[in-house]
């Protein structure tokens, strides 16, 4: 989109605008300068985001000082925890609503540059598409990491509290415990001190030169992060003046190397999702055979909270961003620019960068050799699914099992709660996709619970639903076609063998042919979540799990 400035106060047409800016306090010598959006998704029922309201006001300090003009709006920002369950229709949803809100509100209104102030699951991603659309320059600051909490000499975070849930539900631990976890384990404001979707695409943004390094990984509270924000706003105004804008920087060679990136610390499967639907605002698409092929292309060397012990304040202590991207330097494209006026390579050559090897491991030594992902295909999934194969217990990489069937979330969860699962089982959740659900639900606490149960290593769980980043243990997520649509997971019934390889990436049901036609021929499309309004309009135009679930 080509930028136009607005406030030439020698052009009389432009006397409507200038006015209604000088009622908002701004002055004439303000408006000749370039015009810069913070674009701020500050909420209080987000802890991920409750500190952006303060940090955008440093921002702004910087764009004064830079010599431009910091005009503010918001955006949505729903948390992905909070909004499990019902809540979770409308979540994937806000991803696509915030991309075009943030492009309508700059057409609206000729900004010249923009700071994306974001840190959580779905509007990083949102703010990156709005980017890729919009392609002024642009710069992201998340709000940084939350303080990780300490109890009895463990250390602990919020995916801990879900897998909870599991652990008082089977008796492992007491009444007391619980509630103190409750209250306690998420410790401050911040981003969840986890490898979920958030510090997964936060760091991307990091990795791919368009966010100040340690941005995501550095504590909420560090005054550090003032420093980054008033950085920031000066940089922005640099960048106009230079007319970098954002698809100069992400170039197809800088996304690629943010797919390895991501495989190479044991990202979120909802990256799989993410990329493909940014690759396409990039228009540059991508497929998942694209996906899955960077992906195993550089050797996993780290993984963190809820795959190992480490958080991301561990992570950011053993070097954090800049010391993967040394360590697998010779897997990228070095060349690329980024928002700091220099290039990758030059970087990685001249930074002072520490790397903790305990924490972050090396390429000769990797924890696996070709990525951290499995993308399975198969009868099951003949359009792909994806499952995060760092974090499943090496003997779980192959399983076959029985299938136990559910139409609904709500339906495994009130089984688990029972505690009716059997060791062996392969637990199928389907109609929870894109269209089914509608808005493909992040099924994170029932993957959670079944790691607390302890059935980790003996049963699995698929869907053609999500899983959060913080998931682990054999669970395989979007599975594609979606049974909404006549996917193959429709006609999976209760005994069914199911068999899950990731080593050779494949996902099947083993039943004959002529019994799976059978079946085909009677089925009609089960509309277990009814919908109005916004849902019905996202049911109705969102694509596949395989196209990045794009509601466009």
């Amino acid at each position: 989109m080509q930028a136009h400035h607005r406030g030439n106060i020698e052009d009389t047409t432009e006397a409507y605008y200038i006015g209604l800016m000088n009622s908002c306090g701004f002055r004439n010598a303000d408006l000749k300068k370039p015009t810069i959006a913070i674009v701020n998704s500050w909420t209080d029922a987000n802890p991920g985001h409750k500190p952006l309201r303060e940090l955008a006001q440093y921002v702004r300090e910087g764009i004064w000082a830079g010599g431009g003009t910091p005009v503010e709006f918001n955006v949505p920002a729903p948390c992905d925890g909070m909004a499990q369950g019902a809540g979770m229709h409308a979540v994937l949803t806000q991803r696509d609503l915030i991309c075009r809100s943030i492009e309508a509100m700059t057409i609206a209104h000729g900004f010249e540059g923009l700071v994306m102030l974001c840190s959580c699951d779905k509007i990083v991603p949102g703010m990156i598409m709005a980017a890729a659309q919009i392609d002024l320059p642009t710069i992201f600051l998340t709000a940084g990491a939350m303080t990780p909490y300490q109890d009895g000499g463990n250390v602990y975070v919020t995916c801990d509290l879900k897998e909870a849930i599991g652990q008082f539900g089977s008796g492992k631990i007491t009444e007391e415990t619980f509630h103190r976890w409750e209250q306690c384990m998420c410790a401050s404001s911040g981003t969840c001190s986890m490898m979920g979707t958030a510090n997964t695409m936060g760091t991307f943004l990091e990795a791919t030169g368009v966010a100040p390094y340690g941005a995501a990984t550095m504590l909420a509270s560090d005054a550090g992060k003032v420093r980054q924000a008033r950085d920031t706003g000066e940089r922005i105004v640099q960048l106009v003046k230079e007319g970098v804008s954002f698809r100069d920087i992400m170039t197809k060679a800088n996304f690629e190397n943010g797919i390895k990136y991501i495989s190479a610390i044991g990202g979120s499967t909802n990256a799989a999702l993410h990329t493909l639907a940014i690759s396409r605002m990039l228009d540059m698409p991508i497929t998942i055979e694209d996906f899955d092929r960077l992906q195993k292309s550089v050797p996993c060397i780290s993984k963190y909270k809820p795959s190992s012990k480490f958080n991301i304040t561990d992570f950011h202590n053993a070097g954090g961003v800049p010391a993967v991207l040394k360590t697998i330097r010779d897997y990228l494209d070095l060349d690329v620019k980024t928002i700091h006026g220099y290039t990758l390579r030059h970087f990685l050559d001249t930074a002072p960068i520490h790397c903790d090897s305990s924490v972050i491991g090396t390429v000769e030594k990797p924890l696996s050799e070709a990525g951290c992902f499995s993308v399975l295909k198969g009868n099951l999934a003949p359009l792909g699914a994806v499952v995060k194969k760092t974090g499943v217990d090496p003997k779980m990489y192959y399983h076959k099992g029985p299938a136990v069937v559910f139409n609904s979330e709500e339906e495994v969860r009130d089984y688990m709660l029972a505690g009716s699962v059997k060791p062996g089982c392969v637990l199928v959740i389907r109609y929870e996709g894109p269209k089914g659900g509608p808005g493909m639900r992040e099924l994170s606490i029932p993957a959670a619970m079944l790691v607390g149960m302890g059935l980790h290593t003996s049963v699995a769980m698929i869907t053609d639903g999500r899983f959060s980043g913080a998931t682990r243990g054999p669970c395989v997520g979007h599975i594609t076609p979606e049974a909404y649509v006549g996917g193959p997971l429709a006609y999976v019934e209760n005994g069914d063998i199911i068999e899950i390889d990731m080593d050779k990436c494949t996902i099947n049901l083993l039943v004959d042919e002529k019994t799976l036609e059978e079946r085909k021929k009677n089925f009609k499309p089960q509309d277990i979540h009814p919908v109005t309004g916004l849902l019905k309009s996202y049911r109705d135009k969102v694509s596949g799990a395989d196209e990045g679930a794009l509601w466009l």
